[in-house]
């Protein structure tokens, strides 16, 4: 069911020191911050040559990953996005596996402006998965 990994997403307490790590040290293509107001996150990626590191920065008081933060304040790792070809049928496929969905269960867009969802960490080991549709 999974495909590719997408992405790896790390929650960082400083978007602007991170970027200039892995733009001016590590080398790397950066992408220009966006703010999800939906997921209330700001988000920069960082292109590899086979995936994507994914900066997060809380975006306002009721940031889902601002509790993440308090309890981590020098950041880490948040998640791992794998692709699925139809996340409907991934999710009900999961669902009916005894998966828990997080939110409502319905799909939301992402930062690619796809149908993303995420599943519950103690499902999956212990590590927060999130799908996205490609």
């Amino acid at each position: 069911m999974i495909g590719k990994l997408n992405h790896v997403a790390i929650v960082v307490p400083d978007l602007e020191k991170a970027v200039a790590t892995y733009r001016d040290i590590l080398g790397a293509t950066v992408s220009e911050p966006m703010d999800l107001p939906d997921h209330g996150v700001t988000t920069v990626f960082v292109e590899l040559p086979n995936t994507k590191i994914e900066l997060l920065l809380p975006l306002g008081e009721n940031s889902p990953i601002a509790r993440f933060l308090e309890k981590n304040p020098a950041g880490g790792m948040h998640h791992v996005c794998y692709e699925v070809e139809d996340i409907f049928a991934a999710r009900n496929k999961l669902v009916g596996a005894g998966a828990r969905i997080l939110g409502d269960g319905e799909p939301k867009n992402g930062a690619h402006n796809k149908p993303v969802l995420f599943l519950h960490p103690k499902d999956f080991c212990g590590t927060l998965v999130e799908l996205e549709q490609v």
